[in-house]
């Protein structure tokens, strides 16, 4: 008799792994590339953040001087705002709802087997 070992990831974890770290929940799923991608995409709305971050500040020290420059920073500081938290909500309850269909699926498949 062979006994099947299967991985049933806690949906908790997955959870918590998401809060820590965009992606780390995805990939403790089993869903690397989903993880990998959201990682990128996480990297990409903190650097938007960043240069936004930049920009408006760049405007301050030099006393308003460029508006265009204030206004572009203000616009970028919140795209990279809003991508962040976006995917910070979606990154947590997918990895949590991914776990829970796993463990799902696993239980199901042991019943029948």
């Amino acid at each position: 008799m062979e006994e099947k070992v299967f991985f049933k990831p806690n949906p908790r974890v997955a959870a918590i792994l998401s809060f820590v770290f965009t992606g780390l929940g995805q990939i403790y799923n089993g869903q690397i590339k989903k993880g990998l991608t959201l990682m990128f995409l996480a990297g990409v709305s903190l650097i938007i953040f960043l240069v936004g971050a930049i920009f408006i500040g760049h405007a301050i020290i030099t006393f308003f001087g460029s508006l265009p420059l204030l206004v572009w920073g203000i616009v970028l500081f919140l795209i990279g705002f809003i991508g962040i938290i976006i995917l910070g909500i979606y990154n947590i309850s997918d990895a949590y709802q991914t776990a829970e269909k796993i463990c799902q699926q696993k239980e199901t498949e042991v019943g029948h087997g």
